[in-house]
């Protein structure tokens, strides 16, 4: 059994990562979130000692450390920007860490993380957990034994709807979150790479608070990829059966059906890198870059080879962030500001 402590219990993902300890055989010992928000804690680790404030979290830490008590993995759940610094902490306290995506937002700081791997003999592992998925699995399979020279034509849309609290949070500072291509794109763009090879072209043709949009050229596809936060550019037939969320990924006008088969990924993941096959900083690192470039890219508008949805008209919704309201696409330069 390994011990675990949990950074960023509060969060959306925290219940997946404790599912992921219970289920895989390893104990909860510890865990720290800003938020005491966590009873949720009480459905798989009830006796884990928690802290709200990351000075104590660290001295309970050490102290449990010193008194002969092994602490195996640090499980990394805040926000983006963040990831970094907890990422160190665990390497310095001598325990393997587990940082869901992205683990950083600029790719500079990987060959940092590297160096800390070297001397800490600890891996820092992420969770890449559509790779994963049967049906992700399956396509790879199908492309890497096309013909050579064969380029594939691929359309993503992923579109989920988020309420005005978005903009209020870390999701919706650019700084902190990385922005829509990142907050939602990441786990996209790091399956569309593993299956269809390096990028050759990436082209932005639009990038707002609320959507982005562009072109990219892999090794063997060409993508249209179209991402979302705005309820109103979902499709028709969507909103008629009340869903708020829509995800579509076309292969030479043939949709891949992956909307099942979710639930256990990240025990999945969990069972890969307990086993000593988990996807490390070289995994990652692809995608970290695409989103970077994407994000520091300026949008070109409507040009060559764009996805239909980036047609749709601008949100003429204002959003409010640091006691200011704003009003897309008027904010775009701001936003794309680094």
């Amino acid at each position: 059994m390994n011990n675990f402590a949990l950074i960023g219990a509060a969060g959306y993902i925290a219940p997946r990562h404790m599912r992921a300890i219970m289920e895989t055989g390893n104990s909860l010992i510890v865990a720290l979130d800003k938020a005491d928000s966590v009873g949720i804690i009480d459905s798989y680790f009830p006796q884990a000692a928690f802290f709200t404030e990351f000075e104590r979290f660290d001295r309970h830490v050490c102290k449990l450390i010193r008194g002969g008590e092994p602490l195996d993995y640090v499980s990394v759940c805040t926000p983006n920007y963040l990831h970094d610094a907890h990422i160190r902490f665990g390497l310095r306290v001598g325990a393997h860490v587990i940082c869901e995506k992205p683990l950083m937002l600029t790719p500079r700081n990987i060959e940092a993380l590297h160096q800390l791997e070297e001397e800490s003999g600890k891996r820092i592992h992420t969770i890449l957990q559509l790779r994963l998925h049967p049906a992700i699995q399956q396509l790879k399979k199908m492309v890497d034994s096309s013909p050579k020279g064969k380029i594939y034509d691929v359309d993503l849309t992923y579109i989920t709807s988020r309420g005005n609290w978005y903009y209020t949070s870390w999701k919706g500072s650019l700084e902190k979150s990385g922005g829509i291509a990142t907050n939602i794109g990441i786990h996209f763009f790091d399956m569309l790479s593993w299956i269809f090879g390096d990028v050759r072209e990436n082209i932005v043709h639009i990038h707002t608070h609320d959507r982005a949009a562009g072109f990219m050229e892999l090794e063997k596809a060409r993508i249209r990829w179209f991402l979302s936060i705005n309820y109103d550019t979902l499709p028709s037939s969507v909103k008629e059966r009340g869903m708020r969320t829509f995800r579509s990924i076309t292969i030479d006008d043939k949709e891949v059906e992956f909307s099942q088969g979710f639930t256990d990924l990240h025990t999945r993941s969990y069972e890969a890198i307990i086993d000593g096959r988990g996807y490390g900083l070289e995994d990652a690192e692809k995608a970290i870059k695409i989103a970077y470039d994407i994000r520091n890219e300026r949008p070109v508008g409507i040009t060559d080879s764009f996805h239909p949805l980036a047609l749709l008209p601008a949100s003429k919704h204002p959003f409010h962030r640091d006691n200011a309201t704003y009003y897309a696409p008027t904010i775009e330069s701001d936003l794309l500001t680094n």
